[in-house]
């Protein structure tokens, strides 16, 4: 008897688990899965081409490497999805110490190319404020909801702000203005859908055009130079673009010079000198878009573009759909953080935003940015799984 009843038990533990699991795959956003995939396989099409004269020998090198990163990605993007939100509400604190551990611990790494951003592990190297862009909303999400009656009080921002600034100062002074900026959008989108009172925001938007205002002019008139050279060259040929086009402004000229020579259907993989000649430098991070411009034309962007609206569209559908304030808040900040790193990085590569070094999401070669935003995904359907799990 008692075989056959842990016999039986067994068999409806089985049927219980096989039954969530056939509920969670009826209630995830399949479009925006769906759309997901799409950007990440024309991305790998993209980089197929844009990468294809790179490596002499071996054109398939940076494809390869960005599919493997992909498959980490996806992983990523289940385990995400797996994970109820609830958990990391409450465990907000542990996920903003990580971050912040993660983000600091660069320091102790040597420089590469002037910058202490990545962590080398030998098999794997590493950006770790690219994965804190995720970590850094769950964190002052469960914070914000947390005290979600208190948002009113004065206290309850400044404390919110205290905690943003820290990881925020430490991207900063690795340096990188372009991620700082970054996490500076998604602390904005968070305290915009937390339902912070328009007084505050109001604050905080004065007081950051102040300090923006003295780290550009303020302090440099007074001999104190917060910016490294290289980016105060940025600047002035963001500016003034025509200023020095053989050195400060080289970039962008060669990325505009790509994007017109692109014209409606683009030169194909080949005929685009721009890029296969080496002309316009980083075409496969930085101005990746402006490579895909040039070879697949006005056709080829308008269809990166879409996909992107299309994402951004259905995240924006998991905030409405969200089931409570913290899930709306990490929604709201992810898919802005996506929003705000599309805009500046094509942008910058058509001149009306300065180069900062943000890369394309879905689209540049780089696995910490691929997997980070996968991840991210991830999170995002599993909102909007638990959001029609209790609406039924």
């Amino acid at each position: 008897m008692a075989v056959d009843y842990v016999a039986r038990s067994a068999a409806r533990t089985r049927r219980r688990e096989a039954s969530d699991v056939t509920a969670l795959v009826r209630r995830l956003d399949w479009i925006l899965l769906g759309s997901v995939g799409v950007l990440v396989g024309y991305g790998l099409w993209a980089i197929a081409g844009i990468t294809r004269h790179d490596v002499p020998g071996n054109a398939h090198y940076y494809v390869v490497r960005q599919g493997a990163y992909v498959a980490v990605g996806v992983v990523g993007l289940l385990i995400a999805l797996l994970i109820d939100p609830a958990w990391y509400a409450r465990r907000w604190r542990l996920v903003f110490g990580g971050a912040v551990f993660a983000i600091a611990i660069v320091f102790a790494q040597g420089a590469v190319r002037g910058s202490k951003r990545w962590l080398d592990l030998g098999f794997f190297r590493f950006q770790p404020s690219e994965f804190g862009k995720v970590l850094f909303v769950v964190a002052l999400a469960g914070f914000l909801a947390e005290r979600s009656r208190k948002l009113d009080e004065t206290r309850t921002v400044l404390q919110a702000v205290g905690l943003a600034c820290i990881p925020i100062f430490l991207v900063f002074v690795q340096p990188d203005v372009g991620t700082a900026m970054v996490y500076a959008a998604a602390f904005a989108a968070i305290l915009f859908v937390a339902g912070v009172r328009w007084l505050h925001l109001g604050v905080l938007v004065a007081v950051a055009v102040f300090v923006v205002t003295t780290v550009l002019w303020i302090a440099p008139a007074g001999g104190v130079h917060i910016l490294k050279p290289y980016q105060v060259d940025r600047l002035t040929g963001f500016f003034h673009p025509n200023s020095d086009p053989a050195d400060a402004t080289y970039n962008i000229v060669q990325s505009k010079n790509a994007i017109g020579a692109g014209q409606l259907n683009g030169r194909g993989v080949d005929g685009a000198t721009q890029t296969t000649l080496h002309f316009l430098p980083e075409h496969h991070t930085d101005f990746v878009f402006a490579s895909l411009s040039e070879e697949r034309g006005f056709v080829g962007a308008s269809i990166l573009l879409g996909l992107y609206l299309l994402v951004v569209w259905r995240g924006l559908r998991v905030i409405a759909l969200a089931r409570d304030p913290f899930s709306a808040i990490v929604a709201g900040g992810i898919v802005f953080a996506l929003l705000f790193q599309i805009f500046v990085n094509v942008g910058m590569t058509m001149g009306i935003a300065p180069i900062t070094g943000i890369p394309a999401p879905f689209l540049s070669v780089g696995g910490s940015s691929m997997i980070a935003n996968l991840a991210g995904v991830g999170i995002l359907l599993g909102i909007h799984v638990r959001a029609r799990g209790s609406r039924r």
